[in-house]
């Protein structure tokens, strides 16, 4: 997906935002209410999906309700590459992101209807329509500016902010009306949301200037045909397999969650095997795919662990966590706010601190960290397993504490990371890349969604303690493996 716009694409001269093109306004509050309803929705999912049905609730098992909530992140994440095709090659950034939102709204409309079926239905509309939207608009927020301006550095850390603000407010909001009032509330409240972020898209359309107006490398004449051709084939696909499980009475929460695990680990492993067999590559492309493969295995481990946030470690806050504060018993999704306030502080102070160690450490050595840093939260979280044997409700402080262990270890490799992948693409492949780095969030929640299902066939402490330390385990050797992964890299840092 290119970030660079055509010439005549800047927005047009006036108000500006901050010093930046009033159009960034524009994109910052669309992706502020889009991760406000995302965030909002996901902090009360699991929430729902296991409260018993005399409280609204699915009454789903733990282990269940955890696969899906990793299934669903994954998918997310998985639906960000032909997201991006369909803007590149269809109907560009601008319109993607505009049907995203609508469709990513009615799918939260749909989960607000208080019937059994509501919450799968809407999250496969939100699925679809984050895969416009979420690869999309980044993309916009570069056609702002030119390729060397510098403030383009600038204007995304804006943007970052933007998502962080929607992601620490939401859980508030949705938290409290989902498991105080209702729980489809809290799904209307995210709803609500949406609209907001696409309506106010819609009024700001006129800042945008050309930005995402059209198609990055528009197919044409038979080419669309034919892309189109095997797109309807392969829905069509999905539909025989979809009919066939009904008949054969496979179709179960655990069977499309089981096989939708298995989609994204060979997607990811046919995408891997494409480019670095793809003849047309360099040699030194080929070489520093290779270290970008090692990267991407530390990133899906760390992603693994750090987005049982929202399952594993939501559960326990509402179970054995003392959330009263003066009589009030505050929501556990509240605890959901912790770690995107915790990114907001933290993020200047990572990177200033990057900034000043400059080329002396190293991205493997800084994903290690991240690694490390990861597993010693669930260390920290094994200790408070420990002292909530026998019913004995723990401090919420011990969650607080390990979100600011896992924000740490995050930025030490997320945003690194998305640099990394900038860096070692190959040119041929430079507009993918970034649908690439997603994958590895994907696989990371697929396979973290099927490993949450021990947090309840094993002692919680036991659970925490083994993938915390399988987490340092691997940071450790990623630490040996840094001078191998440096020279795959061929001169990048």
């Amino acid at each position: 997906m290119s970030s660079d716009a055509p010439v005549g694409a800047r927005p047009p001269a006036g108000k500006t935002f901050f010093g930046h093109p009033r159009a960034l306004s524009t994109l910052f509050l669309t992706e502020m209410w889009e991760r406000f309803s995302f965030y909002g929705m996901r902090a009360i999912l699991v929430l729902y999906l296991t409260a018993a049905v005399a409280d609204g609730g699915l009454g789903i098992g733990e282990s269940t309700a955890n696969a899906v909530y990793g299934t669903y992140n994954a998918m997310v994440y998985l639906m960000a590459l032909p997201g991006g095709w369909v803007a590149d090659r269809l109907i560009g950034a601008r319109r993607s992101v505009l049907w995203g939102g609508v469709v990513i709204a009615a799918g939260h409309y749909v989960m607000a209807v208080p019937a059994a079926w509501s919450v799968f239905a809407g999250m496969t509309l939100i699925v679809f329509g984050t895969g416009l939207l979420k690869p999309n608009i980044s993309t916009m927020v570069g056609d702002l500016y030119e390729r060397d301006s510098p403030r383009r550095d600038a204007g995304f850390s804006i943007f970052y902010m933007g998502i962080n603000l929607g992601a620490f407010i939401a859980p508030l909001i949705t938290g409290f009306l989902g498991e105080k009032i209702n729980w489809h509330l809290g799904f209307g409240a995210a709803a609500v949301g949406m609209t907001f972020g696409v309506a106010q898209y819609v009024l700001g359309r006129r800042t945008l200037g050309d930005a995402g107006a059209r198609p990055a490398d528009p197919l044409l004449g038979a080419d669309r045909r034919r892309a189109l051709t095997r797109a309807g084939a392969v829905t069509g696909a999905l539909l025989v397999v979809l009919v066939v499980l009904l008949l054969a009475g496979w179709f179960t929460v655990n069977t499309v969650v089981n096989l939708l695990t298995v989609v994204t680990v060979l997607v990811t492993v046919g995408y891997f095997a494409r480019i670095l067999t793809d003849r047309e590559i360099s040699d030194t492309e080929r070489l520093r795919m290779k270290a970008y493969v090692w990267l991407f295995v530390f990133a899906a481990a760390f992603w693994l662990i750090y987005d049982q946030a929202g399952s594993v470690l939501n559960i326990f806050a509402a179970d054995r966590t003392d959330r009263n504060v003066a009589g009030f018993t505050f929501p556990a999704s509240w605890l959901q706010s912790v770690n995107p306030i915790l990114i907001i502080i933290g993020a200047p102070l990572a990177a200033w601190l990057w900034l000043r160690l400059g080329h002396r450490v190293s991205t493997p050595t800084k994903f290690a960290v991240g690694l490390v840093l990861n597993g010693l939260s669930f260390v920290l979280m094994a200790a408070a397993a420990r002292a909530a044997v026998g019913g004995d409700l723990v401090s919420p402080w011990w969650l607080v504490a390990v979100y600011a262990i896992q924000v740490a270890g995050e930025l030490s490799l997320s945003p690194v990371g998305l640099s990394a992948t900038t860096k070692l693409a190959p040119v041929k492949y430079a507009s993918q890349m970034l649908g690439l780095w997603f994958l590895a969030t994907a696989v990371g929640d697929a396979i973290g969604g099927q490993v949450a299902r021990l947090a309840q066939s094993w002692s919680q402490s036991t659970y925490f303690l083994t993938f915390g330390l399988a987490s340092v385990l691997l940071g450790v050797a990623a630490v040996m493996f840094t001078r191998h992964i440096r020279g795959l890299m061929a001169g990048i840092h």
